[in-house]
């Protein structure tokens, strides 16, 4: 019993440090790094896509197939879920 807590306390302690690393590192609110590939869609999005939209541009045609993927994922666990739930509903 006595081990489980020394465990316990070490893994809470490493998880604890773990945020407060990351809490310390984050970047300000607003103030992004900015790289070539920003410049570039912003540039280059209306003309390659022929979409206004720049954030659609990149989800629906730069990332296409990525974004089928999420959402074949997406509706594969739907239906898992729905068929373990159609079990236990009889």
């Amino acid at each position: 019993m006595k081990t489980k807590k020394i465990i316990f306390g070490i893994a809470f302690l490493l998880f604890f440090s773990l945020i407060l690393v990351s809490a310390f590192q984050m970047r300000p609110f607003g103030e992004p790094v900015l790289s070539e590939m920003d410049d570039y869609f912003i540039a280059n999005a209306q003309q390659e896509t022929g979409t206004n939209n720049v954030v659609t541009s990149i989800v629906f045609d730069y990332r296409g197939f990525d974004t089928l993927g999420e959402a074949t994922v997406l509706f594969t666990a739907i239906c898992a879920i729905i068929a373990l739930f159609r079990g236990v509903s009889k």
